[in-house]
């Protein structure tokens, strides 16, 4: 959704809300997103796109940025998502930033909807497993 800075977007957002839907400010830092939206919008996440996901081993811009994201993210009590991570040394810098959550091909490739359900109950056994060892 393109945000504008109108009273029906707000109240839409803020009737999602109160319906138990997370909102979640997509593609931070590239695009349409904007730093006036955090204050203007009900948000519960930021996503740091991709962009600077895939370079953030090698580019200390990149990292910086995702540094800098992250710690945003913190003082506004939101939850920071990294999108596109790929690699497991990507994902160790991400954690090392505070990222809380993450997605991409690391975790899993896009699964039609009966592959969701298995990979979702899978997830909750090993859960299980874990809190009763």
């Amino acid at each position: 959704m393109l945000l504008r800075d109108d009273a029906p977007t707000l109240e839409l957002l803020l009737k999602l809300r109160g319906f138990g839907v997370r909102i979640a400010l997509d593609d931070f830092g590239t695009g349409y997103s904007s730093l006036s939206y955090l204050t203007k919008f009900p948000f519960d996440k930021i996503k740091i796109d991709r962009a600077f996901v895939s370079n953030v081993a090698r580019n200390g811009a990149d990292s910086a940025i995702i540094d800098a994201v992250s710690s945003l993210g913190r003082s506004l009590n939101l939850v920071t998502v990294a999108e596109g991570v790929e690699q497991e040394s990507q994902r160790q810098l991400l954690k090392a930033a505070g990222i809380a959550e993450m997605q991409g091909y690391l975790f899993s490739r896009p699964l039609p909807g009966t592959e969701v359900q298995k990979l979702l109950t899978g997830a909750d056994e090993q859960t299980d497993s874990r809190a009763t060892a």
